[in-house]
């Protein structure tokens, strides 16, 4: 047990209020609530809290659509995330909403603070109008043709056609998506978040641990480029809390979501004997986490701590950033039935199994995870069903049934108990660093070895030999005690398993507790812990989370060469023959992805730097909704190496990287099979 009790605060990454919970954000939640479970176990004072990110023009459109309010949609949808969670056995102190009484004070709060020492600044910028619903468009919401390449129906801000960036005002026949009318444009004054002053300050803190080595080299990016101010408000109509002395101005998301951990905490504090300033105070000597996803890295580890250091808050211990999931090695993809809520998860199989697999791959670096089903259930059903669970499976009976349900008062093969013992060192801190995936390797080597000595004794054999009855009760008893530690070790991971064992033996697993043994100790009968998974029901929950099934079954059975109306090749019909030497001219080549990087004020461009085997390319791509430079670094790819350079708004496009797909998320880059190298030619 630790010397000195800590205190400390964990916050997890708001779910949005638009949508429901998917195994994404489950990585996430399950992933804090692990942790935090950890340092509960170990003595120390620790608080979690979350909440609903309910604010903003998507959370009012979509209420409209419903014919709700939006607080009656935000109130509902958080509910639903709360359920969700709880039966993911993720346990928050406390999951709020950030329409909130106290978020809206403490939003007040830290502008008012920002205001007052000189850090917002107001200007007047231009922005696209709706006429017919008398609101300002955010670029996702006009959509037209682009400037560049003519291309129709494009977003607001950039081009899938030809990856152009451009300003909104710049489109041609723009319309609004909400309404479908003209936008004109409309001057209006916003108000900025001085984020250039923060610029030392955000240096020091990101080289001083607080985050990942990684996410401290990828954001320097932000330095060498030079630091923006940030707009942190919008025009009404806007579902959300008005900026102080601002009539028809609302705080952005930028301010009331961060703002919502705090709001979170303090209604916790409001109700229960937990002091606010204690934690969030300049002068705190408590531990304050954020556990986030590396799509928000820039907000969380720039935006906010400088925020909080302007209106005299302490700023995080630590941001720990992890990666996305995929499944079965590919983005989640509703078309799939591999974009799973979190719901349709729990209507088919167990959660602890989910816990247990996360666990068993996460690290503390910011990987993504790969849920591989086939992988899934050999891991759950190998480890946790056919080692861990099957140890007190095969003694437990013995006991029960030929030594009146009591352990024996002897402890066999003492230094077999001492390794088990030895190991809670190693365990504990791994689980501090965030190595589950070492806590977890180590936990089943344990595992492995009670086995052994179970097989190597025999009691089913020993038990028929009437002169070694006491040898197989201390080889049971030895047996439940080993399963006793390991399902201390495990308990952070599967709550609920270890809540069972507890009530098989009849024992409260604490820490502590994995250094101790029971003797003469009254155990209950065994009912099974936990059932292997069914690939039958791994694939029910695949078919409930497909779109358009119907359609998909249908698709599959046609026999016609005409291709089915929602298919790519009916949305996008190929062109016009062109010869074989017109083909000839375009040079397709392989090429390596040395350096990928994010492309500033850019939403869907990334900028690449490819090898061409002796000659490097910088090409400029768009495909920043589906991929994440860090995933793409090493990677091969096809490239047009003949295409006339284009000057663009971030620099030269020296050619064009190929990529299949409609767009958004659902983009595929063109990868060779590996062999081939840089340079070559592609025939």
């Amino acid at each position: 047990m630790p010397e000195q009790t800590r205190k400390i605060l964990v916050t997890s990454a708001l779910p949005y209020a638009n949508g429901s919970i998917h195994l994404g954000h489950l990585l996430e939640h399950i992933q804090t609530d692990i942790w935090t479970r950890f340092q509960r176990m170990r003595g120390h004072t620790c608080y979690s809290v979350c909440a609903d990110d309910a604010h903003g023009t998507p959370v009012m459109l979509k209420a409209q659509q419903l014919g709700i309010t939006p607080e009656q949609m935000v109130a509902q949808t958080r509910d639903e995330h709360h359920q969700d969670l709880i039966d993911f056995g993720v346990n928050y102190d406390n999951y709020h909403v950030t329409h909130s009484d106290e978020n809206k004070e403490l939003c007040e709060l830290v502008y008012n603070r920002l205001d007052d020492a000189g850090y917002i600044s107001k200007r007047v910028i231009s922005q696209l109008y709706d006429p017919e619903k008398e609101m300002f468009l955010p670029d996702r919401f006009v959509q037209g043709t682009c400037p560049k390449c003519d291309a129709q129906d494009q977003n607001g801000d950039s081009c899938d056609v030809c990856s152009a960036t451009y300003d909104p005002t710049e489109l041609k026949n723009p319309r609004s998506v909400v309404s479908g009318a003209e936008p004109v444009l409309r001057d209006s004054e916003h108000y900025f978040f001085d984020l250039p002053q923060f610029q030392d300050m955000l240096q020091d803190w990101l080289q001083s641990g607080a985050v990942q080595p990684e996410i401290a080299n990828k954001l320097k990016e932000w330095f060498e480029e030079g630091m923006h101010q940030w707009d942190i408000s919008r025009d009404a109509p806007y579902f959300g809390f008005e900026i102080p002395n601002a009539p028809g101005k609302f705080f952005y998301v930028w301010v009331d979501a961060p703002v919502g951990y705090m709001a979170s905490f303090k209604n916790l504090c409001d109700r229960s004997d937990a002091d606010f300033d204690e934690y969030w105070n300049k002068d705190s000597d408590a531990e304050l986490y954020h556990f986030i996803g590396k799509d928000i890295t820039y907000f969380h580890c720039l935006f906010w701590p400088a925020m909080l250091e302007g209106a005299g808050f302490r700023k995080p211990t630590a941001v720990n950033v992890h990666g996305f999931v995929t499944v079965n090695g590919a983005k989640m993809s509703k078309s799939k039935g591999t974009f799973i809520k979190g719901r349709t998860y729990l209507d088919h199989l167990n959660p602890e199994y989910l816990r247990y697999y996360f666990a068993s791959k996460l690290s503390d670096a910011v990987s993504d995870i790969d849920l591989n089903f086939e992988d899934f259930a050999q891991k759950v059903n190998s480890d946790l069903v056919g080692k861990v669970v099957n140890i007190a499976s095969r003694c437990a009976s013995f006991i029960t049934k030929r030594f009146d349900g009591k352990l024996s008062n002897n402890v066999l093969e003492p230094e077999l108990v001492e390794e088990f013992h030895q190991a809670e060192t190693s365990i504990a801190q791994a689980f501090e660093k965030r190595q589950y995936h070492k806590a977890i390797r180590e936990i089943m080597a344990l595992a492995d070895k009670a086995n052994q000595f179970i097989d190597t004794n025999a009691p089913w054999v020993t038990i028929k030999d009437d002169n070694k009855q006491q040898f197989t009760h201390d080889v049971c008893s030895l047996g439940i005690n080993l399963f006793r530690i390991l399902a201390v070790y495990l308990k952070p991971v599967v709550p609920a398993l270890a809540a069972q064992s507890e009530s098989f033996l009849n024992d409260e697993l604490t820490w502590e507790s994995s250094q101790t043994v029971l003797t003469g100790h009254p155990i209950n009968k065994f009912k099974a812990l936990m059932q292997r998974v069914d690939m039958d029901k791994v694939g029910a929950m695949i078919e409930d989370s497909k779109e358009n099934l119907a359609a998909i079954d249908q698709q599959a059975t046609q026999q016609e060469t005409q291709p089915n109306q929602d298919s790519p090749l009916a949305k996008d019909p190929i062109t016009d023959t062109i010869s074989f030497e017109d083909f000839a001219k375009i040079d397709l080549r392989i090429a390596r992805i040395v350096k990928a990087d994010h492309v500033e004020k850019a939403d869907k461009l990334l900028r690449l730097e490819l090898d061409l085997g002796g000659e490097t390319r910088q090409v400029f791509a768009g495909i920043k909704s589906a991929y994440n430079p860090e995933d793409l670094e090493g990677k091969l790819t096809v490239m047009v190496a003949n295409l006339a350079p284009r000057k663009m708004r971030f620099g030269m496009s020296e050619g064009m990287v190929l990529a299949a797909g409609p767009g958004g998320d659902e983009i595929w880059l063109i990868e060779p099979h590996e062999g081939a190298q840089p340079g070559m030619k592609v025939k």
